[in-house]
């Protein structure tokens, strides 16, 4: 990838917080990128494009987006997963050009940090700030590659593991070719008094091939008179019609896990996976110190 293809997420600046004085101010981040798609009247195209990943380009890039503007104090650095505005976010308009300069800004400081620590360690470093489509240390791509290594039915049985320590009960797979789309099916308990079943369908997709309306679609007719809802977990991703059909009105809704949102889930119950603790310099906080 160029620099040129790497630093397009720049144009997310402005619309990015456009997006959250839309929403008051806060929102979760889904919230906010499908708020830019709809005031920029983004195309399925668009929305539909992926990563080697299997994760969204366009909200990859909107994360990324984010990111910067936290760095620049426009944005808080929370921990749980909502994107607020401070107060000098809440009044800045960022036209292209600014925000053209406040990437190469943090380019810049994050390539002097990265010498320095490189002199430091005796080591050679390239002069560039991290990019969308090269994380680093990022074992999201790992773990997904491995759960696309599982046989079909290998995946339906770490699924239905997963369904249990989120806690479902009485999770089973159904198995077989005559299941009517239903991989397996469980029951959530909201409190003593109230229960439904659920069902669901995993789909071990690679990259680039995304779930679609019709499947979803094919998978609710499924659903009919079975259960009270439904879910499509998925190692890849969803177009953007597919979507909007989960949702659509007057239509039990179809909840989507894609493989971004995958991961946090084998993360949030550390199934498969083993926590360790991080901690790396928020040079936005020090930045203010600078003069």
């Amino acid at each position: 990838m160029t620099r040129k293809s790497n630093a397009e997420f720049v144009k997310w600046f402005g619309p990015l917080l456009d997006a959250l004085r839309d929403l008051g101010d806060s929102g979760r981040p889904r919230e906010v990128s499908d708020r830019i798609a709809k005031n920029l009247n983004l195309t399925d195209e668009v929305l539909d494009e992926t990563l080697k990943s299997g994760d969204s380009r366009f909200h990859n890039q909107v994360a990324w987006a984010r990111q910067y503007l936290v760095w620049e104090g426009m944005l808080k650095s929370s921990k749980h997963g909502t994107w607020t505005l401070t107060e000098k976010g809440r009044t800045a308009h960022i036209s292209d050009a600014q925000a053209a300069e406040i990437f190469k800004k943090w380019v810049a400081i994050h390539a002097e940090n990265r010498k320095q620590k490189a002199a430091e360690q005796g080591e050679a470093t390239e002069e560039e700030a991290p990019t969308p489509d090269t994380p680093q240390a990022d074992q999201k791509m790992s773990l997904i590659a491995i759960l696309r290594s599982l046989s079909p039915l290998g995946f339906e049985k770490v699924s239905q593991e997963l369904l249990r320590e989120s806690g479902f009960e009485n999770v089973e797979i159904t198995g077989g070719s005559a299941d009517g789309g239903i991989d397996g099916f469980g029951t959530l308990e909201i409190n003593p008094f109230v229960s439904f079943k659920v069902l669901f369908q995993c789909k071990r997709y690679a990259d680039g091939n995304l779930v679609g309306r019709s499947q979803v679609g094919d998978f609710r007719n499924a659903m009919i008179g079975r259960a009270e809802k439904g879910i499509i977990i998925t190692t890849s991703s969803f177009t953007n019609a597919a979507v909007v059909e989960a949702n659509r009105e007057g239509a039990p809704k179809v909840e989507l896990v894609d493989g971004a949102k995958l991961v946090e889930m084998f993360q949030r119950v550390e199934l498969g996976v083993k926590k360790r603790t991080v901690y790396d310099v928020d040079l936005s906080y020090f930045e203010r110190f600078r003069d």
